[in-house]
């Protein structure tokens, strides 16, 4: 029986960079939500700079955005594991895709909420 050695130090480092490239270049190749997101991110990100906001109120402007990013990328995770398993109609996997689906909604919501409140205390009198 062959242990598995795990890497370490900076090896694991470029490692985990690798994967995490591969994961980018996988999510923008197949998944058209979380290409959608990204185009928004960058659009935002670069409107955040023109914005009379203090820069706390910047980083959570765009780190609202970015949890967006992060829970699509979780979502389609779960629906990759989901299709991998079975790609026949189980009420355990529309169970799950459901609530990864529920999950980016939500975070839609914060998203929206932070850049709304941030806003309009800027732009109402």
């Amino acid at each position: 029986m062959t242990v598995l050695q795990k890497k370490t130090g900076i090896n694991r480092l470029l490692f985990a960079f690798k994967h995490s490239k591969n994961g980018l270049m996988s999510a923008l190749q197949y998944e058209a939500a979380f290409r959608q997101e990204l185009v928004c991110f960058i659009m935002l990100t670069v409107l955040s700079f023109w914005l009379p906001i203090t820069s706390v109120e910047q980083i959570l402007m765009l780190a609202s955005l970015i949890l967006v990013l992060i829970v699509e990328l979780l979502n389609s995770a779960i629906e990759s594991l989901a299709d991998r398993i079975s790609m026949q109609w189980h009420p355990l996997i529309e169970r799950a895709k459901d609530y990864g689906s529920l999950a980016v909604l939500l975070a839609l919501l914060i998203a929206v909420a932070i850049w709304l409140v941030i806003l309009l205390s800027k732009f109402t009198f």
